[in-house]
């Protein structure tokens, strides 16, 4: 697993790059404010509910979360699944609302 920083992520949507971006926050919390990335709560990658990704095992798969926690949880687990190139967004979606407010 890498780390993703805040900054570069930004850039990279700004440049609106091709990016699968993988939320594993609840619903609820997805609901309330997002950068764009597909909803798959941690406890559906807990239980191997991963229909939706399991055709991007090779490609670069960044993963976020409230405070980066959940998604190193989420990266670890699909690393064990075959995944081969998961990054983390270093300090979640809390580390992006203090660099640029809330999207």
């Amino acid at each position: 697993m890498q780390l993703i920083e805040t900054a570069v992520l930004k850039e990279r949507i700004d440049q609106q790059e091709q990016i699968n971006l993988v939320d594993v926050r609840q619903p609820e919390e997805h609901a309330d404010y997002n950068i764009g990335g597909i909803l798959l709560p941690l406890g559906n990658i807990i239980s191997m509910q991963i229909d939706e990704i399991e055709n991007l095992k090779d490609e670069e798969v960044i993963f976020y979360c409230r405070s980066g926690q959940r998604s190193m949880q989420a990266c670890l687990m699909l690393e064990s699944m075959g995944f081969t190139n998961v990054k983390n967004l270093a300090g979640g979606m809390l580390g992006w609302e203090a660099l640029f407010g809330r999207p």
